[in-house]
């Protein structure tokens, strides 16, 4: 039996519970109402006050969105079926752990880059004010994928340890936020004092923040995405890891 048997059915099963219930539409209503509202307000993105063609207000917000909104998504994940115990049943399908793992990982990745989606009349209503730089916006869309990416894997995690759904949420959120506030000038100007250089680069070298901002400023590294894919990849074997040891204790 292949290691990813059973993945395609687990991805369109969690995939179609996004939307078999009002959790899924409301989250989505959340996420369009909370970006419109920090782009578009006088005290935040001033995105109608600048008037310019350009969508930095928007993805100036979209980590600190993201730390609440996908630990939520991703929170009841593995906790939810740990907790009712349909995880044993579902262990006893034809289906590896592999799969099951990565089959929700997509369904939420994909659910998540659904909302973003819905997010492009704000690009409609740049290209009326002006004639934007399309490759920002481009890179700038893939950065938040990608972002959404690195965040669900790091909430998995903490789904797939424990049976507490809001446990699951709180570890989830902390991480995030963790590898945000690392790469604030203010942390890396106080680890540098303290630590010295070589620590204030590696501080900068798994900073979320500066990783998303390269792609929001329009470049396109290999490094870069080279990062977000190593990241969300280890996340994901650690996930898979304690899912495994936490099946068979």
């Amino acid at each position: 039996m292949s290691r990813l048997t059973g993945l395609r059915s687990v991805f369109k099963r969690e995939f179609k519970g996004y939307f078999a219930s009002p959790l899924g539409y409301i989250f989505i209503v959340i996420f369009l109402v909370a970006s419109g509202w920090l782009t578009l307000s006088r005290d935040f993105g001033r995105f109608l006050e600048l008037r310019q063609a350009s969508l930095d207000p928007f993805f100036t917000y979209i980590p600190w969105l993201f730390v609440v909104l996908v630990p939520a998504v991703a929170m009841r994940l593995w906790a939810e079926e740990r907790k009712t115990g349909t995880v044993e049943l579902l262990f006893t399908l034809p289906i590896t752990l592999e799969a099951s793992y990565l089959g929700k990982f997509l369904a939420g990745w994909c659910f998540l880059s659904f909302s973003l989606v819905l997010s492009l009349p704000l690009v409609f209503q740049v290209a009326r004010l002006g004639d934007p730089d399309w490759g920002v916006i481009f890179t700038g869309y893939l950065g938040c994928v990608l972002l959404a990416a690195a965040y669900l894997s790091i909430g998995m995690l903490f789904s797939a340890i424990t049976k507490n759904q809001v446990v699951a949420f709180i570890l989830g959120t902390t991480a995030t936020v963790a590898f945000l506030i690392v790469g604030l000038p203010q942390s890396l100007e106080t680890v540098g004092k303290n630590l010295g250089g070589y620590a204030e680069q590696l501080f900068l070298s798994l900073s979320l923040t500066d990783h998303f901002d390269t792609m929001t400023r329009g470049l396109l590294e290999v490094g870069t995405l080279a990062f977000f894919i190593l990241f969300t990849a280890g996340w994901l074997i650690c996930g898979m890891v304690a899912l495994d040891r936490t099946k068979a204790s």
